[in-house]
């Protein structure tokens, strides 16, 4: 199945290089670009796109914005500007991702995928700081059951903004067996995605 993408950025060789650099990936196929919140969330009523990429500072309408507007259509943010108030805004705008635009083809390809499938991905730049400083003062809670080694292992390393690709790799795991170890993990923490994972771990301690 092909994802269906849109891109939103209010610079024309932005847009258009984040455009071409998706459609060059396997499975993704960009269906509108659009230079600014408004047009992206009037586009998406048409285009129907399974994923939204966007840019924090645009004119009209900007990111945060537009991502609260276009919900439930999950959306990658991506900007210029590595700060906290962007990321935590984004994050509590409903956003499924959080890169900067020096990320590379490879990320910006799981970034997009993780969201189409329900999943959230933050630049590995800043998650550390990002999840270190949202944690302060926040109260630890017991998992409701548990947690294996194994699964301690993989927390850890989800905490560090990895892909289950990636953690694949360092556990010397199958790519089945970190997802079914997420997917517990979801289940015992509580959390809806990696992110919140990622989350409870700093504030209990784990990295």
């Amino acid at each position: 199945m092909t994802l269906r993408v849109l891109v939103a950025d209010d610079q024309e060789i932005v847009r258009t290089g984040l455009a071409m650099l998706l459609n060059s990936r396997p499975g993704i196929e960009v269906v509108a670009v659009a230079a600014n919140g408004q047009e992206a969330v009037t586009l998406a009523r048409s285009a129907r796109p399974d994923v939204c990429l966007l840019d924090i500072r645009m004119p009209i309408l900007d990111g945060i914005e537009a991502t609260r507007r276009l919900h439930p259509i999950p959306v990658v943010v991506i900007t210029t500007f590595d700060l906290d108030e962007h990321v935590f805004a984004a994050l509590q705008a409903g956003a499924r991702g959080f890169l900067l635009k020096e990320a590379g083809a490879e990320l910006l390809d799981q970034a997009v995928r993780a969201a189409a499938s329900g999943d959230a991905l933050i630049a590995p730049s800043v998650t550390a700081r990002l999840l270190g400083t949202f944690a302060t003062g926040q109260a630890r809670r017991r998992p409701l059951e548990p947690l294996t080694d194994r699964e301690e292992e993989v927390l850890a390393v989800v905490a560090r903004g990895r892909t289950n690709q990636e953690i694949a790799a360092e556990l010397f795991i199958s790519l089945s067996t970190v997802k079914t170890h997420v997917a517990s993990l979801m289940v015992k923490l509580p959390a809806r995605n990696r992110v919140e994972i990622a989350m409870w771990a700093y504030q209990n301690g784990r990295v």
